[in-house]
C-alpha cells in the first residue's frame, strides 16, 4: 500500500498539533511495516505569529499520550501549570461572586439525585461542592498530584495552561525528528486539478508542492478553504458577541503574588470577560470583549484597572477575531484545522481541543487511498458540525442566564433574540425536570428547530445538528446552570421559602480533609518537580 502524501499549509498550534498527532496515529508500527502517511508542513516566516497563553481541558492528555510526549518535559518546555478548573467571577451579579468548573466530581448511585437535591436546598453552598473536592482544592491553591504517599482515592482529573508558541515550537522539533517534512516558505499560488481539488501549491521560493490531502491550517486567512474552494463562513456573532480581545502578560519578575493558580479565572468585566492563565514564569490576561459595546482605549484602561499599578508600562495587543465555523470543514481533498476551520470564542478553553477533535477524526477515518476521501469527508463533517453547535450551545448558555444590569452589554445578552434556539429550547424543556444522561441519548426537544445545516452548494450530510454530548454532558450543564443560580425562583415557589442547607456527599468532606496533607501547593510542586523558579512575593 503506497502512503498517501498529506501537506499541512500553516503551522502554530494546530498545524504542528496535525502533524505531531498524524505522524504518530497513522505510522504507528502497530499498523504494519509501510508507512500510511507522507506528512509535510509548510508555514510562511512572513506571517506573524500569535502566541498567548493558552488553556486546554482533559481531552489534551490524549493527544500528548499518542505523540508520545512525557508530562515533565512538556511542562518544562511549555512553561506549563496545571488546570483543574474554571473558576467565573461576576457573571452573576457582578457582586464579586463566582463558581467552579471543575474537571473532577463525585457520582452518588446508583441513582444521583445530587442535582434534584440542590435545588430543593437554600443554596447556601454551591452546587459543585456538594458534588466535588476540586473548587476548594483550587482555593486552596493546591496541585492535582499528591507530593507524598497517601491514600487520596481516584487521581484528580486535570488539563495544563501552556504558552501556544512554546508548544508549537515544541511539537515541531518532536515532529521533524521522526519524520515529518517542514519547510520554510511563502505560498503564492494554490493550483487545482480539473476536478476542483487542491492540486499543489506554488512558493515564493520556487516550490511545487504536490499531495493527495491538504490540511488548512491558515488561521482566520484560509488559504485553502475560503480563498481557493470558496466555502462559506457561518456566523455566530448573533449569540456570541465579543469579536476581539486585548492581551497581557505579566511577568513574575514584575508582579508575582506569591502563588501560582492551579485554575483558570474567567472574571466579567463591562463589556466581555477577562481570561487569567497562569504560567510558570508569568500571567496570561485577555480582555474578550464586543467592539460594539466598548472601543480598544477604553478596554485598555479597563483591563490595566482589572490588573493593577503594576501592569501600567505592561504591552497589550489587540486580537480581532470571528466566531462561526465553515459550513464544511472538509471539502474535496481539503480539511481545515484551527481558525481556518471555525472558532468559538475561549471561555470554555476549546481553541485547542477543536483542533485536536479534527485531527482525530481524521485520523480515525482516514482511508486506506484517496478514493475514500468523500466517505471520511462526509463522517468528519458531521461530527464537526455536531460538536461546534454543542460548543455554540453551552458557551452561549453562559451569557444568556445573567442577571447583571450595570452595563448596556450585560443587558444585550440576555435579550431571547440573543439565546440561540436550540438552547432556548434546552432550557425550557430544563424548567420542567433538571438534566439527565438521557437528555442526549438523541437530544431533540420540543420547541427546537429542525433546521438543516448549510451545504453552500457542496454535496454531503445536511441534516439538523444535534447535541451528543460528545464534550459536556448533563453534568456540565448543571454546573453552568446552578452557578448561575438557575430556577431560584420557581424552586421557592415549589418547594417553599423555608428550604433545607444543602447536602454534601460524604466523599467530599473526606478528599477535603486529606487534601492539605497530600497535596502540596501548586507553585511548590512546579518548583520541584519542573524547575520553576522562586520567586519573591511582591509588597
Amino acid at each position: 500500500m503506497q502512503a498517501q502524501r498529506i501537506l499541512i499549509v500553516g503551522g502554530g498550534s494546530a498545524g504542528w498539533m496535525a502533524a505531531a498527532y498524524l505522524n504518530a496515529a497513522l505510522n504507528h508500527p502497530d499498523n504494519g511495516p509501510h508507512k500510511r502517511a507522507d506528512i509535510s508542513l509548510i508555514e510562511s516566516p512572513d506571517v506573524p505569529r500569535i502566541g498567548v497563553g493558552e488553556a486546554t481541558i482533559p481531552n489534551i492528555n490524549h493527544i500528548l499520550k499518542v505523540i508520545g510526549i512525557d508530562e515533565v518535559e512538556f511542562m518544562r518546555t511549555v512553561d506549563g501549570t496545571f488546570k483543574q478548573s474554571i473558576r467565573y467571577v461576576n457573571w452573576l451579579h457582578n457582586k464579586g461572586e463566582f463558581y467552579h468548573h471543575p474537571f473532577s466530581r463525585y457520582r452518588p448511585a446508583p441513582i444521583d439525585r445530587s442535582g434534584r437535591s440542590w435545588l430543593m436546598s437554600d443554596r447556601s453552598i454551591p452546587f459543585m461542592e456538594t458534588v466535588s473536592a476540586q473548587p476548594l482544592i483550587c482555593e486552596l491553591g493546591l496541585s492535582p498530584k499528591q507530593g507524598r504517599p497517601g491514600d487520596f482515592g481516584a487521581p484528580l482529573t486535570y488539563a495544563y495552561h501552556m504558552n501556544a508558541l512554546k508548544f508549537a515550537d515544541y511539537l515541531c522539533a518532536h515532529s521533524t525528528a521522526r519524520g515529518v517534512t517542514h519547510y520554510k516558505d511563502h505560498v503564492v499560488e494554490v493550483t487545482r486539478a480539473e476536478n476542483g481539488n487542491i492540486a499543489s501549491v506554488v512558493t515564493r521560493g520556487g516550490l511545487d508542492l504536490q499531495a493527495d490531502l491538504f490540511i488548512d491550517c491558515t488561521g482566520f486567512a484560509s488559504v485553502l478553504i475560503e480563498k481557493t474552494l470558496g466555502v462559506e463562513f457561518l456566523d455566530y456573532s448573533q449569540w456570541l458577541l465579543c469579536d476581539q480581545a486585548i492581551t497581557m502578560h505579566t511577568p513574575y519578575e514584575q508582579f508575582y503574588p506569591g502563588f501560582v493558580r492551579p485554575f483558570t479565572q474567567a472574571s466579567a468585566l463591562s463589556a466581555g470577560w477577562v481570561w487569567e492563565i497562569p504560567l510558570q514564569t508569568g500571567k496570561s490576561l485577555g480582555y474578550v470583549h464586543s467592539s460594539a459595546f466598548t472601543d480598544k482605549d477604553t478596554a485598555e484602561k479597563e483591563l490595566r484597572t482589572f490588573e493593577g499599578a503594576h501592569c501600567e508600562s505592561l504591552d497589550t495587543r489587540l486580537v480581532r477575531f470571528k466566531v462561526g465555523r465553515r459550513e464544511k470543514v472538509w471539502v474535496g481533498n481539503c480539511l481545515s484545522i484551527g481558525l481556518a476551520g471555525g472558532f468559538i470564542e475561549p471561555l470554555e478553553s476549546t481553541g485547542l481541543y477543536l483542533s485536536d477533535l479534527a485531527t482525530v477524526m481524521l485520523a480515525e477515518h482516514f482511508p486506506n487511498s484517496p478514493a475514500g476521501y468523500a466517505s471520511a469527508a462526509f463522517r468528519v463533517n458531521r461530527i464537526m458540525a455536531n460538536r461546534f453547535y454543542e460548543v455554540l450551545d453551552f458557551i452561549n448558555m453562559h451569557y444568556c442566564l445573567t442577571k447583571r444590569n450595570d452595563s448596556a452589554f450585560w443587558k444585550e445578552v440576555q435579550k431571547p433574540e440573543r439565546i440561540n434556539p436550540r438552547l432556548a429550547a434546552k432550557l425550557e424543556y430544563w424548567r420542567h425536570k433538571p438534566p439527565s444522561a438521557s437528555d442526549f441519548e438523541d437530544q431533540f426537544f420540543p420547541g427546537q428547530p429542525d433546521t438543516a445545516l448549510s451545504g453552500g452548494g457542496f454535496p454531503g450530510d445536511h441534516r439538523a445538528p444535534v447535541d451528543t454530548a460528545g464534550l459536556w454532558n448533563h453534568e456540565s450543564y448543571e454546573t453552568i446552570l446552578y452557578g448561575m443560580d438557575f430556577l431560584r425562583d420557581e424552586c421557592k415557589a415549589l418547594f417553599g421559602e423555608n428550604l433545607p442547607k444543602p447536602r454534601v456527599v460524604q466523599q467530599v468532606y473526606e478528599r477535603l480533609r486529606l487534601a492539605p496533607q497530600l497535596l502540596p501547593p501548586h507553585e511548590l510542586w512546579l518548583q520541584r518537580n519542573v524547575g520553576m523558579l522562586d520567586y519573591p512575593k511582591t509588597i
